[in-house]
């Protein structure tokens, strides 16, 4: 009887630690949320700011290390991506390869 409480309280730990990594990791990463409110205007303007103009393509919460990355497509057609910390300062910016979504996420600003 005790061998069995054992074995079965040592599989149920094994499970409870794994699904505890497991859920760590999951939620280390980018959420690729949108960016909503007040948020959403700070990073806006910040960005906009720091590139000059343009128009914001979409926004996410927690991109590739940054606090918050928002997608501009330029006057040029390009599209760059500006990092922002947690204060909304940016820290990087960076060309889109992929040519940014069609989604816009903010208000335009050309």
């Amino acid at each position: 009887m005790n061998r069995t409480r054992w074995v079965v309280g040592g599989a149920l730990a094994v499970v409870l630690v794994g699904g505890g990594t497991a859920l760590a990791v999951a939620t280390a990463g980018d959420d690729d949320r949108p960016l909503t409110g007040t948020d959403l205007d700070r990073a806006t303007r910040a960005a906009l700011e720091h590139t000059g103009g343009g128009r914001v393509i979409e926004t996410e919460v927690g991109d590739d290390g940054a606090a918050y990355g928002v997608e501009i497509r330029l006057p040029d057609g390009s599209v760059v991506e500006v990092s922002l910390d947690e204060r909304f300062d940016v820290i990087g910016e960076e060309a889109d390869d992929d040519g940014g979504s069609e989604r816009e996420d903010g208000p335009a600003d050309d």
